[in-house]
């Protein structure tokens, strides 16, 4: 690959600071519980259904929003905010099956980098 995405795994390490139950939904989720809009702030982004939905709002039915407006608050500053309480998660969730330190998720990347790259371009 030319260029991988790999936040989302990132976000469910161990010692990252995220919400535990924001680390749980990733581990749930899958590319379909991912939802690509730029209702939240001005910016198109990916967030998880599940979390559109904990803050009262239909994942499915989000209305239509200003063109090249940015607002990192929807509605207010108190109220729900982007990545804070909407939280982000890229289409691969589906190939994060748990919690894990960085260090093991890392190795477990180079390991499957090595293997893969032993299969495509034989033992090197």
């Amino acid at each position: 690959a030319a260029l991988a995405y790999l936040g989302s795994a990132f976000i469910a390490a161990e010692e990252a600071s995220a919400d535990p139950r924001y680390k749980e939904m990733i581990v749930a989720g899958q590319a379909a519980d991912v939802v690509y809009t730029d209702y939240f702030s001005g910016i198109p982004a990916n967030y998880l259904k599940a979390s559109i939905g904990l803050q009262g709002f239909d994942a499915e039915n989000l209305p239509a929003t200003e063109k090249g407006k940015m607002d990192f608050g929807v509605g207010s500053r108190e109220g729900p905010r982007a990545w804070r309480d909407i939280w982000s998660a890229g289409q691969g969730v589906g190939n994060i099956h748990e919690v894990l330190p960085t260090a093991e998720l890392v190795a477990r990347m180079v390991r499957e980098y090595e293997d893969t790259r032993r299969r495509l371009c034989g033992a090197a």
